[in-house]
């Protein structure tokens, strides 16, 4: 009872003090003034700190008070920032406020004022400020330190100055840390104002604006980030061209600091926590001006906190407790930030399981196998879901779900024979599914089983009189359907007409293709490839024993980007189905065969491979299958997979020129090599008139000349006559062919020259006479010897003669004699010459002379005759031209009949050479010198009969160019009497001593 009392008594009283304390407010209106204000800086945040405190607040009372704070620079009037702090006061309370500054500290003084007004609900209105407090005055230099309240004063800037330093040059501030994106303001004082000062932010010149003649100010706004160590501001003090001093600051400018992303924890063993996220961009700068952003951990349901060592991740251990759901906030923070992410779960939905181990197989055959595997146990009554994939040459083929405890197993089924395949697993909780475990597999191998499928086989027949040559190709079987490794393909070759006649060909792979020489009999041929477990099903095909029909026209087809689009006419009666063949590189001499079967019912199809090139003809033939399986050729196509401009141009013959035209062909160009179908050919004609004649149209060259055009649009033309030229004139000619993409290449122009029209005739004249000229020199090339011999006889060497052979020298037996032989003279005659003189015989011989024969008279003279000297004469009826004036021999009149007293001395060659031996074989050294000459006398022919002791009574008459007889030579000593007119000397030439006839 007396505790109520006590109670009772202490809240009346408070009540009556509350109520006498609002009556003494509201009857005196006591104004609440802000007192004892001091203001500190910050150099690092550019900012400033107040503190106050509230005169004439009641003992213990709390109120609600507005306090607002104006901010000068320089000058008090200069207000620069106005703004109210509300806040709750209590009695005898320091308040606190900051404000930051975006113009340096040290650049400009600042001052500072507060008054407040009570904004509380339990004071009736009207409210009303109190008074201003006095100005405080803050200078750059100020530390953090409180300052004594001062007068009010205005400070002048060089003040500020005398503050800094004894330096001519000032920039602010130093060392200052923004975010990128940040405006940040820079300002310079210097103590001269006659100084010419040049700022520069990052090697470029900035300009700003004048707070006073000795300090600027210059704006950046959102500085990007440039280098962890900093951007570089630096001012300069210049007198002339000459720098003075330097001041600079490093302004370090921090990536912004991101709020962490994809924060979550999760556990793998129920031990321990591991919590991951991603940072973001890292704050750090350089000269451990701001380090890394740090991160914590704080768990808020057991109030515990970690400060993670690493970036990315961090570590919580688990109690052994029963909590379950944890709470974590993960704070990043660095010098200018904080940012922090929340996350709330429960430990059982944020397991991520172990791997898996121990995977292997079971039981494996050609199409089934047993997979196994083993899990970690980490709680009991845990169940893990767990998935399978089987692999094959890369590519997800079967994929299964299991849930399992601890080992898990699982049949596999529907697999391909002789196949490796990767098989793995991966599990995770199956109450809460958070995550996959990582993967963990194994290759395994199906065994081998016999090929499923008949191998895909064609053949190309060739016919040869009494055979066929015949080449089976067939495809390999894929790894689908071979089932194992082929080893060989047998070959079952079977004659219809002899059913019970076969022969087995064994091939052995990885061979394509085998020749079979077939004679002209219905064969089926049954091919079968072969593993190490058995044989494929069997293809059949049929060759029949008719040569194959190659009278089959060739139809040109267009390719369509790299395809080509067959079709053909359906086909009476049954077909079982088509085949088109074709080479896929018909330029080598081997061709590649290559096939496509088409179903009964298709009457088109699209060819396309990778192996078509561009500028290569490809042949299609189009077969149609009976149902006995025999082949027909349907059709022939030919086309490009993409044409392509001519490889080359023809080579230009030409022919027929004449003053106006001539003919121009290129007959020997072929048109099937080349790589595209030829569509015709150009002619380009030049000339220096530049007018195109008739059927020629203006074109301009690559190179830019003009020339003249000419198109033939038949390829199989390849000739032109060009009429209609100018005489004398010089035309340049060019041949090029073209197909669908363009013409063949650039080559040299031919160079043609018409001639005068005039020498065209000429021509005409001198073709034939030059013709017969030509003849009549090989005729005469092939008979010279006969006309050399009838027309030009060699001229007889004296010194030949087998007469000398008669003559015995007594002296000087040195001198050649030649062997004698028959040698019959025609007449002998020994004239005499004066010493010293020439005696020249020149009389004609009539007709009549000539017609019978002379003979050569042997005349004796005394050894002792002083008279003329003798020489000797010898006819020549085909040389009778007049000799030298040094004894040469005229022809002279022969009497028909001697003189009787010379008639003896006409003997046979063995007389003579008595007669010589006896009476004239003195030596020639005998006969004087320069007194005797030889002369050479025609021999005549011997007599056709009778002894030619004798002489003949009725002698052969000499004919004109009579052939040579033989002739003699006898010394000149010889007598002859006086010449008469009835001599027969028919020619007399005089040789001085020591001349040879040449």
């Amino acid at each position: 009872m007396a505790l109520f009392e006590v109670f009772q008594t202490t809240f009346f009283l408070t009540l009556l003090s509350l109520r006498t304390y609002q009556s003494e407010v509201l009857a005196e209106r006591v104004p609440l003034t802000p007192v004892s204000l001091k203001v500190s800086t910050n150099s690092a945040r550019q900012s400033l700190h107040l503190q106050w405190t509230v005169q004439n607040l009641p003992y213990h009372q709390e109120l609600k008070m507005v306090f607002q704070i104006q901010i000068s620079r320089i000058e008090t009037s200069n207000v620069i920032w106005v703004g109210n702090y509300s806040t709750t006061v209590k009695w005898n309370q320091v308040l606190h406020w900051s404000w930051e500054s975006e113009l340096p500290l040290e650049c400009a003084t600042h001052f500072v004022r507060i008054k407040s007004v009570v904004d509380d609900a339990r004071f009736p209105e009207p409210n009303f400020w109190s008074n201003w407090s006095s100005w405080e005055e803050v200078s750059g230099k100020e530390t953090s330190t409180e300052r004594l309240k001062k007068p009010c004063k205005v400070t002048t800037p060089l003040s500020v100055q005398d503050s800094l330093g004894q330096d001519i040059l000032f920039v602010f501030p130093k060392d200052k840390l923004v975010e990128e994106g940040a405006n940040v303001t820079i300002c310079y004082i210097s103590r001269n104002i006659q100084n010419n000062v040049s700022c520069y932010w990052e090697g470029k010149q900035i300009y700003g604006e004048q707070l006073d003649p000795h300090v600027s100010v210059f704006h950046l706004s959102s500085v990007p980030f440039i280098r962890k160590t900093g951007a570089d501001m630096y001012c300069e003090v210049s007198q002339g061209n000459v720098s003075t001093s330097i001041k600079g600051i490093v302004l370090f400018v921090s990536k912004v600091l991101e709020e962490p992303k994809d924060f979550s924890c999760e556990t793998r063993d129920f031990k321990t926590l591991h919590c991951t996220w991603d940072p973001g961009v890292d704050t750090a700068l350089g000269w451990s001006k701001q380090p890394s952003q740090s991160y914590t951990l704080f768990e808020s349901f057991s109030g515990e906190k970690k400060l993670c060592t690493h970036q990315n991740w961090c570590n919580w251990q688990i109690t052994q407790d029963s909590q379950e759901t944890y709470n974590f906030t993960l704070i990043a923070e660095n010098y200018l930030r904080k940012r922090s992410v929340n996350i709330l779960f429960n430990l059982t939905h944020q397991v991520y399981p172990m791997n898996p181990f121990s995977v292997n197989f079971e039981n494996v055959n050609a199409t089934n196998a047993i997979m196994t595997w083993k899990v970690y146990s980490v709680k009991n009554n845990f169940t893990y879901l767990c998935q399978i994939e089987v692999y094959c040459e890369g590519k997800m083929k079967q994929q299964y779900n299991v849930s399992i405890k601890m080992n898990g197993e699982y049949f596999l089924s529907d697999l391909e024979p002789f196949t490796e395949y990767m098989a793995r697993v991966r599990c995770a909780g199956a109450s809460h599914f958070w995550k996959w475990s990582q993967w963990s597999g194994q290759n395994f191998t199906t065994l081998e089983a016999a090929p499923s499928e008949a191998p895909d086989v064609w053949r190309n027949v060739n016919s040869e009189p009494g055979s066929h040559i015949v080449t089976l190709f067939w495809k390999p079987l894929s790894k689908l359907h071979a089932n194992g490794k082929i080893l060989f393909y047998n070959v079952v070759v079977e004659n219809l007409d002899k059913p019970s006649k076969s022969e087995l060909h064994s091939v052995p792979a990885p061979a394509k293709s085998t020749k079979l020489t077939l004679d002209r009999h219905s064969y089926e041929i049954w091919v079968t490839a072969n593993n190490s477990v058995g044989a494929s099903p069997a293809s059949i095909i049929v060759i029949s024993a008719d040569p194959e029909n190659q009278e089959v026209e060739e139809e040109r087809i267009a390719d369509t980007e790299g395809r080509f689009s067959l079709s053909w006419k359906p086909q009476p009666g049954d077909v079982v189905g088509y085949v088109v063949d074709w080479c896929d590189h018909p330029q080598y001499t081997l061709c590649d065969l290559q096939w496509k079967n088409v179903g009964p019912n298709a009457t088109s199809t699209v060819i396309s491979t990778d192996a078509f090139r561009p500028g290569v003809r490809y042949n299609f033939r189009i077969y149609g299958l009976s149902t006995k399986r025999i082949a027909c050729l349907l059709e022939k196509k030919t086309g490009y997979s993409q044409e392509l401009a001519p490889s080359d141009n023809p080579h230009m013959l030409v022919d027929k020129l004449t003053s106006h035209s001539f003919t121009l062909s290129w007959k020997y160009y072929s048109t099937e090599s080349q790589p595209g179908f030829i569509q015709g050919y150009h002619v380009y004609l030049k000339s220096k008139a530049r007018q195109c004649h008739p059927r020629f149209e203006r074109a301009v060259l690559t190179d830019g000349s003009e020339c003249c055009k000419y198109k033939i649009d038949n390829p199989e033309e390849k000739a032109l006559i060009v009429d209609n030229l100018k005489p004398k004139s010089v035309y340049e000619i060019f041949v090029t062919p073209f197909t669908s993409a363009g013409e063949g290449p650039n080559a040299t122009f031919t160079k043609v020259t018409t001639p005068d029209e005039h020498s065209s005739m000429l021509i005409y004249i001198l073709l034939p006479m030059s013709f017969c000229v030509l003849l009549i020199m090989i005729g005469c090339y092939l008979k010279s010897q006969w006309i050399k011999e009838t027309c030009y006889p060699d001229i007889p060497d004296p010194y030949k003669s087998s007469i000398l052979s008669l003559i015995k020298f007594k002296e000087k037996p040195h001198l050649t004699i030649m062997n004698v032989s028959d040698c019959i003279p025609d007449a002998i005659e020994v004239v005499s010459k004066p010493e010293g003189t020439k005696i020249q015989f020149r009389k004609s011989l009539t007709e009549t002379e000539l017609t019978k024969p002379n003979y050569l008279y042997l005349l004796p003279t005394e050894k002792n005759h002083s008279g003329p000297v003798p020489f000797i004469c010898f006819e020549n009826l085909t040389y009778n031209q007049a000799t030298s004036d040094s004894g040469s021999c005229g022809h002279v009149p022969v009497p028909m009949k001697p003189p009787p007293s010379q008639l003896g001395l006409m003997i046979s060659p063995e007389n003579v050479k008595k007669a010589l031996g006896k009476n004239y074989m003195n030596s020639l050294g005998e006969i004087s010198a320069g007194g005797t000459n030889l002369n050479y006398v025609s021999q005549l022919a011997s007599p056709m009969s009778g002894d030619k002791d004798s002489l003949p009574t009725n002698p052969v008459e000499p004919s004109n160019c009579s052939e040579y007889k033989r002739q003699m030579a006898v010394p000149l000593c010889l007598a002859s009497p006086p010449l008469t007119e009835n001599s027969s000397l028919s020619s007399i030439t005089l040789l001085n001593p020591g001349e040879h006839y040449r």
